[in-house]
């Protein structure tokens, strides 16, 4: 976590544009699921994430209302992601429950190594291993943080910020 200090010093070393990426819906990674009785999200665990995500948000905002010129991009990753997960045909995914790589219910007890099961069709699952999202996933969530609009990215997206 880094608190008002630490963005303070980076504006004091000349910082004037700064990009917070949210942290995702850890609840709904295979490694918590796995460990759910009933496989779905821990909703403890996404709440935590989300209290976090709000909290960086309104750092920046109120620094940015304080000093002159610092400008700043908060991408809400965990809401982008979560849309993939509770609607994953929408979004061209067959699979947002289980990792595509790894050993174990949902491939989430072990992380993905040499002996593991890999999934055939990568680009159909949101997650690679029990945490990080797949490659297809990584993708669609950089075009969303880049380009996408309000409530996912805010108040600006990341090329708008870059262009200030």
């Amino acid at each position: 976590w880094c608190s008002i200090d630490c963005v303070q010093r980076l504006y004091d070393l000349g910082a004037r544009r700064v990009l917070f990426l949210g942290t995702g819906p850890v609840g709904c990674c295979p490694s918590l699921r796995e460990l759910s009785a009933d496989r779905g999200c821990s909703g403890e665990a996404n709440d935590a994430s989300a209290r976090y995500n709000a909290a960086a948000a309104s750092l920046l905002r109120g620094m940015a209302e304080r000093r002159a010129g610092l400008r700043y991009a908060v991408f809400d990753s965990s809401a982008a992601l979560l849309r993939y997960i509770e609607r994953p045909a929408a979004y061209g995914f067959a699979e947002a429950r289980a990792a595509c790589c790894g050993l174990g219910d949902m491939n989430a007890k072990i992380g993905c190594t040499p002996v593991s099961f890999y999934c055939a069709n990568r680009t159909g699952y949101v997650f690679w291993d029990f945490y990080h999202p797949t490659e297809a996933t990584a993708r669609m969530l950089t075009a969303v943080a880049f380009d996408g609009s309000p409530p996912l990215v805010f108040p600006v997206n990341i090329r708008q910020l870059a262009a200030m």
